[in-house]
């Protein structure tokens, strides 16, 4: 430096050069665009600090260790102080503030580093990080000598996004956040925020505009509704002790195991005599030992993400990453799952990709621009359920919907996810009329991006976590489902068949009579069995909205109501396919369910629904134990006829088979008239023993049977048994080698 030249201002021994009175009306209004370019620490050698601390009188600076650092000037009576310190090393800082009511101390955010690396920049940019659930949203750490939480939050368009809630009284002045340019993610580090602390985003968007406080995408947990702000969770804790039960189902072929599920609304499956919701350690103690006496496999639950409707079931979630807080915290839903899992009880979960709310604390214009939805309605607005679609072409969406997958495999252990609403996301003219939706890049109405997406999400969790089931709900012809991705499928492990549901219904809403005419109701079904894993659902769809409940659509009179019932279940447990049932059908309740209120169990106490009870409880357990019933539901050669065509007297039999397993075969008589002597042909001479029978008199049927089996024989037409059918029943025989 010449003599006689003046120093910059920047670099003088009073440290940073004053900032200027413009400058400082931005940071005290929160216009400011860059507040960690002016707040903090600033300048070399002499470091100069600026605060804004709301309400001080008097400001004076320490280092976290306690060492006095200098008294700031304030520069402006909302509360922003400016001087000079006598450290010269950056570190943290804490201010002692005054005013005429007293004293507090405050450690100054602006005077840390940031906490995400170059390395999660890029990654988040080429949207192939698979941990962003570590990384964005409120995590609490140790960071620079301080304990606080971490907040961040991907917002590109915006022009100033800070952290609120009651530790800065909702004031989104005081803790405007970072800006990382390169991928769009605001952060900062808040010192001695809390676990517990609820919070939300205050987004200014590009035009200057600020939006309703908007709710964390990646929050862990939410407020109880009609509260919507997130909440700061701690670290998941838990000690689990499943490892037997995780290792087991990833070392396993899904296909040939036995998978009977019991769909769960968490909410209404029981309640308190006050109607409270029962907590997840609740329905721990009730929830799962039911079930494990009933022998299903797995328990799937309507979405528990948070959600602000309750009669929206959970299908319309504003908190992909939080389980609800209707039943408590998160911890109880780990609690609950491993409890699960140690009792030999899989979970799987509703996951909801295909739209979300447009409620304003949600994801719309999140930032003040359609950043998780297309901009345009026809691509980006649900008309049937009023909501708005994911815009699957983007890769940070991708990159958060892929992300929530892993998240409840990886955090909370879960066993599948059941997609919902596949068929509204792989057609883009889905519920649409000509003119109200746009071609893909081919003129086709395939939705691309939304296949890309979802054979991204499947190929990440069966990488991740083999042991997972990914089932679609998809009620089209689309093809391949659940064939591997290198195959050219979509890559799940299993998809829904509503095509059986559908017709086997109608089937048993017809009056007996004339089931004959419409016998190919229950045979066309074996047609396209095997063209994909399937799962046959009874849901919670065929009970709702004026749809009454199963034991309400079988036909006849009372006692032929619950007989069609029995059979029914009896016919579907030994049908290909892994099995699906709503709770409360199990015991046939008679009313449709509604989720607000419990089901109904008082009614396991009338004969005819504990009959039907048991029968559930004796299906589940004959399925999992007979390795003929289960172990080809997916392939066609566990399946074979052995009478297809008889529509006059609405008889069907099948034979269920394995390899080095008994064969079971399968007999159903649709009709209230029994046959005495009814010859149905067999794969094997010998004794055929009746494992089951649903016209039994413990389940409340008539008790006709074949006194306990059936010999087969050769006669002029091959091997045939002569077998007593009763009236609209199902029989199971199992072949017994040793006669």
């Amino acid at each position: 430096m010449k003599k006689g030249q003046k120093k910059p201002a920047a670099a003088t021994e009073k440290g940073a050069s004053r900032l200027d009175d413009a400058t400082v009306a931005a940071i005290v209004t929160g216009s400011h665009p860059d507040p960690f370019a002016v707040l903090g620490l600033q300048g070399e050698g002499r470091l100069t600090a600026r605060a804004f601390i709301d309400g001080a009188e008097e400001v004076e600076a320490f280092t976290l260790a306690g060492n006095s650092a200098g008294t700031l000037d304030r520069r402006h009576p909302a509360g922003f102080f400016e001087g000079p310190l006598r450290i010269r090393k950056r570190q943290p800082l804490k201010y002692r503030a005054r005013n005429a009511g007293g004293e507090w101390w405050v450690i100054d955010p602006y005077s840390f580093g940031p906490v995400l690396g170059p390395m999660d920049d890029y990654y988040i940019g080429e949207g192939s990080h698979l941990r962003l659930f570590d990384k964005l949203g409120a995590h609490p750490i140790h960071h620079e000598g301080a304990e606080g939480v971490h907040f961040a939050v991907w917002a590109p368009n915006a022009r100033r996004v800070s952290v609120v809630g009651p530790f800065n009284a909702w004031d989104g002045r005081r803790h405007v956040m970072r800006l990382r340019q390169d991928t769009g993610i605001w952060e900062i580090f808040l010192p001695e925020v809390e676990v517990g602390a609820p919070y939300k985003y205050e987004i200014v968007g590009r035009d200057g505009v600020r939006l309703p406080l908007k709710a964390d995408p990646f929050a862990r947990a939410s407020e109880l509704r009609p509260a919507t702000a997130s909440v700061v969770a701690p670290w998941l804790d838990h000690d689990w002790g499943d490892a037997a039960h995780r290792d087991f189902w990833a070392a396993a072929d899904a296909r040939r195991q036995p998978v009977s599920i019991y769909e769960v609304h968490a909410g209404s499956w029981a309640r308190h005599d006050d109607g409270r919701f029962l907590s997840w350690d609740e329905l721990g103690e009730r929830l799962i030992p039911y079930v494990v006496d009933m022998g299903f496999t797995h328990i799937e639950f309507l979405p528990v993400s948070e959600h602000p409707y309750d009669p929206s079931w959970g299908y319309q979630t504003t908190g992909l990453f939080a389980p609800t807080a209707r039943f408590g915290p998160p911890e109880g839903f780990a609690r609950f799952v491993d409890g699960a899992h140690r009792a030999g009880i899989g979970i799987i979960l509703d996951w909801v990709p295909a739209h979300f709310p447009t409620d304003a604390h949600g994801l719309g214009r999140f930032d003040g621009t359609a950043l998780y939805e297309h901009a345009d309605p026809r691509q980006g607005f649900h008309p049937d359920w009023n909501t708005l679609i994911y815009n699957f072409g983007r890769r940070e969406v991708v990159s958060f919907l892929v992300n929530n997958a892993l998240y409840w495999s990886e955090k909370f252990h879960i066993d599948g996810l059941r997609v919902d609403a596949v068929a509204s996301m792989l057609y883009l003219d889905y519920s649409r009329k000509e003119g109200e939706w746009i071609p893909n890049r081919f003129g086709g109405r395939e939705n691309l991006e939304a296949v890309e997406f979802l054979q991204a999400a499947n190929r990440a969790v069966y990488a991740s976590h083999p042991g997972t089931m990914m089932i679609a709900e998809e009620s089209t012809s689309w093809p391949k489902v659940s064939a591997p991705v290198h195959e050219g499928g979509l890559g799940f492990g299993f998809k829904w068949n509503m095509g059986f549901m559908h017709d086997t219904l109608q089937y048993m809403a017809r009056d007996p009579i004339h089931r004959q005419y419409h016998h190919n109701d229950l045979t066309f079904g074996l047609l396209y069995a095997f063209s994909e894993n399937f799962v046959l659902p009874l849901s919670h769809d065929e009970v709702v909205h004026g749809k009454g409940s199963l034991i309400a659509k079988m036909s006849g009179d009372p006692w032929q109501k619950f007989a069609n019932l029995r059979a029914y279940y009896a016919f579907m447990w030994g049908y290909p396919g892994k099995k699906l049932i709503f709770m409360g059908q199990e015991f046939a309740q008679g009313r449709e369910w509604s989720e607000a209120r419990g089901l109904d169990w008082e009614q396991t106490g009338i004969p005819a629904h504990k009959g039907v009870q048991d029968l559930m409880r004796d299906l589940n357990r004959l399925y999992r134990d007979n390795v003929a019933l289960h172990a080809r539901d997916c392939e066609g050669e566990g399946f074979e006829w052995l009478l297809a065509d008889e529509s006059r007297t609405s008889v069907y039999a099948w034979i269920r088979k394995a390899p080095e397993a008994p064969p079971v075969a399968v007999i159903a008589n649709f009709t209230p008239v029994p046959h005495q002597g009814y010859r149905v042909p067999l794969p094997a001479a010998g004794r055929w023993r009746e494992i089951l029978n649903t016209d039994a008199a413990p389940y409340g049927g008539s008790g006709m049977g074949n006194l306990g089996g059936v010999l087969a024989a050769e006669d002029p037409q091959g091997i045939a048994a002569q077998v007593n059918l009763p009236p609209l029943a199902t029989l199971w025989l199992e072949f017994d080698p040793a006669s």
